[in-house]
């Protein structure tokens, strides 16, 4: 089969479509058929030489994926050869085929397309994950969600209104703004422009967020202790605004408030398998009646990951970046 490879870590040109070898089903596994994977941050990290996948995973990146089932290891039931799906991955997303552990197939939503469901698996079961299971958010309170406009921010505003929360969103500029209106935002906040701790505070009558999703980190860390409520819960995702930030603990103390910090990709298999029956039991009916939908930005062939890549890192995309082996 083909695969994206990445022989040195490096720019969008260190990914190279290259012939490996086809992976083989272990225990538990079944072999997937490529149609489509999706591009996250993580694999631009993995690309750079900064985020390795897990012991036992694919070399290659890519952390969700669409296609149809090829072959069934041993161990595996409830599940056919031909079978339409969805997974979420550890690695091997950039690929003609993948094999994957059983607990963590979806079938394929109704009324989604094939290629179009690689958008979901990822961004489903984070936000699901730490938005619900960690932060239970409940109907009525307040959702900050920053980087409103990406693939995790677009579903993160749809569940959380599915659910009957109100949504804040920080992004840049008027046109991802109106993008987040259209799904159901609240608040729009332009963080070029202003200040997401001053602009949520008027918004809520100084209440703030009761849950706050953020993918930046660092950076934001004492601001967004500061636009929490009163037993709010921060849920961070992401690193992008860096790694070491100063905390003011009397703060958190006097909100009664909680940080917390997870990542999906090397979790327990077991853990996975949960999230992802959670994901299938809350969220594939929401998906299936239309009240909640991928958003998919483009979809480019998936020999042309390195130009996927340069989207993601210019922000100039809204929602998912996709990407379409041959055989689709």
């Amino acid at each position: 089969m083909h695969a994206i490879t990445i022989p040195e870590p490096g720019g969008p040109d260190a990914l190279v479509w290259a012939e490996v070898p086809d992976p083989v089903p272990g225990d538990g596994e079944v072999l997937v058929e490529v149609v489509a994977g999706a591009v996250n941050r993580a694999d631009v990290l993995q690309r750079q030489g900064f985020y390795n996948p897990p012991p036992g995973a694919s070399p290659y990146p890519g952390l969700e994926c669409s296609g149809r089932i090829a072959e069934i290891g041993p161990g595996v039931t409830g599940w056919s050869v031909g079978d339409e799906v969805c997974a979420l991955l550890a690695g091997g997303g950039y690929a003609e085929k993948v094999a994957v552990p059983a607990g963590q197939l979806l079938p394929v939503p109704d009324g989604i397309d094939l290629a179009v469901a690689a958008a979901l698996p990822e961004v489903t079961s984070t936000v699901w994950s730490n938005v619900f299971m960690v932060a239970h958010l409940r109907p009525g309170e307040t959702l900050l969600v920053h980087g409103g406009s990406s693939g995790i921010g677009t579903m993160a505003i749809q569940l959380a209104k599915a659910v009957g929360a109100r949504v804040a969103v920080t992004a840049g500029g008027p046109e991802k703004l109106a993008r987040c209106a259209e799904l159901g935002a609240d608040i729009l906040i332009d963080y070029r422009e202003q200040d997401f701790v001053e602009e949520l505070l008027k918004a809520t009558d100084g209440a703030g967020a009761d849950v706050i999703l953020d993918i930046v980190g660092a950076k934001y860390l004492d601001r967004n202790v500061k636009a929490l409520a009163v037993s709010g819960r921060l849920a961070i995702i992401g690193l992008q605004g860096g790694v070491k930030g100063e905390l003011n603990l009397g703060v958190l103390l006097n909100k009664r408030a909680a940080v917390t910090a997870t990542s999906l990709r090397g979790r327990p298999l077991d853990e996975k398998a949960a999230i992802v029956a959670a994901v299938r039991e809350h969220v594939w009916p929401l998906i299936g009646s239309g009240v909640v939908r991928p958003v998919v930005d483009r979809t480019l062939p998936m020999s042309d990951a390195a130009e996927a890549h340069r989207v993601l890192e210019s922000s100039a995309h809204i929602g998912k970046v996709l990407l379409r082996t041959p055989v689709a």
